[in-house]
């Protein structure tokens, strides 16, 4: 909604908590003051959010007079699940409403396997974490998953994904929503427990943001570990592009390495010179023990001088790419994420940027590490969830189901 004057006619329930979920509005004053409603008619809005347990009121700080009452989202009225999947393991947790993680799992899981086998491994984790949690089945509202591929957002569906054999067009929303069901036997309050898929890179970049760069109007994260891709938020949204192709940085190629093949079929891409996988393969042509990302991050932290090296090298072939990124995007926050985010790394990325990129482009540029770590991913794909369902069009067709 911006910050526009809202007409009356357009002010629905689902407008009304944008508002107070946004922190535009905290009582039913800001409510008439920003929409112009009646109190009667913004009494009315509020009922049917209040019906639903969507709100609580909170006694305000008081100046001498009567404390006011506050009008808030309640973040525990409903759970989500959400899920990152990576290409060896996956992480699953049940938070909250507002993020806060109330149970969660991490085990071995091998995305090579495809999309049958493991939604229904990742399905049967459910039942024991949403007891774990606390919370009742019946109250998970909606299921995030983030999976390590470009994905089709209308569709849910990964599209050619280079590091996922077997998941290509595969309809990923429909299969695990059939797994929980079979695993955890429960609807949503209003239906059957709906699932949203989105990319990794995405989701991080959209709980980085919310949790410590709001203010920020361009932000892009880059994460770097078995491969290579970028997540952007721009005025608070993720940006997809078009068919959600966006951020695939990862395939970009790299003029000086054309004889590098890369798995999607092309040579000299930044993914294949410079993820964790590239890095894996040439420690272990130098002998060191390591076969995938997790093993030179392991090596980087024992101080291995090989992987050091070809870390910040790897980080200098990031920030060739990044010097458009940025020159593209201006971004205010350059946030560097995965298994590959440490030190070595950053440096030669801030080498390379601030070398090539025009001054102007960097004058106001953060360039910084990951403040949620390995739980950026499930954060992210539970905000997702939230968003989308508490969106105002959807929450109002959800508050028309609940009163039905």
């Amino acid at each position: 909604m911006g910050n526009q004057m809202l007409t009356p006619n357009q002010i629905s329930a689902g407008e009304l908590l944008q508002l107070i979920r946004s922190g535009r509005a905290h009582t039913r004053a800001d409510l008439q003051r920003i929409t112009g409603l009646s109190r009667s008619t913004v009494g009315q809005r509020l009922d049917l959010l209040n019906r639903a347990g969507w709100l609580k009121h909170v006694t305000g700080s008081s100046t001498g007079g009567r404390p006011s009452q506050q009008i808030v989202f309640d973040p525990r009225h409903a759970s989500v699940i959400a899920v990152d999947l990576e290409t060896r393991y996956a992480r699953a947790a049940v938070l909250d409403l507002a993020g806060t993680l109330l149970a969660e799992n991490t085990g071995p899981l091998d995305i090579s396997e495809g999309p049958d086998a493991v939604l229904d491994q990742l399905a049967g984790w459910f039942p024991d974490l949403i007891t774990a949690a606390g919370v009742d089945a019946g109250h998970v509202c909606g299921i995030g998953l983030s999976v390590p591929g470009p994905v089709e957002w209308d569709t849910g569906r990964v599209i050619e994904p280079p590091i996922m054999p077997g998941w290509d067009r595969y309809p990923i929303r429909e299969r695990l929503q059939k797994a929980y069901a079979e695993h955890v036997g429960a609807s949503s309050e209003d239906g059957p427990v709906p699932v949203f898929v989105d990319n990794d890179a995405n989701l991080m970049a959209l709980a980085e943001h919310q949790a410590n760069h709001r203010d920020c109007t361009a932000f892009v994260l880059v994460k770097v570990s078995t491969g290579i891709g970028a997540g952007v938020v721009v005025d608070g949204k993720v940006y997809r592009g078009i068919d959600g192709g966006a951020g695939d940085i990862g395939h970009i190629r790299l003029h000086d390495k054309p004889d590098v093949l890369c798995l999607c079929g092309s040579h000299g891409c930044l993914g294949a010179v410079a993820s964790g996988r590239a890095l894996a393969r040439e420690l272990s042509a130098l002998g060191a023990d390591a076969t995938s990302a997790s093993d030179v991050k392991r090596l980087l932290a024992e101080g291995h001088p090989d992987a050091l090296r070809l870390a910040r090298e790897a980080g200098r072939r990031a920030g060739e790419v990044l010097v458009t990124v940025v020159s593209l995007l201006n971004p205010g926050v350059l946030m560097i994420a995965g298994e590959l985010s440490g030190v070595p790394f950053m440096t030669g990325v801030r080498e390379l940027l601030y070398q090539r990129a025009f001054p102007r482009a960097t004058a106001n540029l953060q360039v910084v590490t990951s403040r949620l770590g390995d739980h950026a991913g499930v954060i992210g794909a539970g905000a997702m969830v939230v968003e989308i369902l508490y969106s105002p069009y959807r929450a109002d067709a959800r508050l028309g189901r609940l009163a039905a």
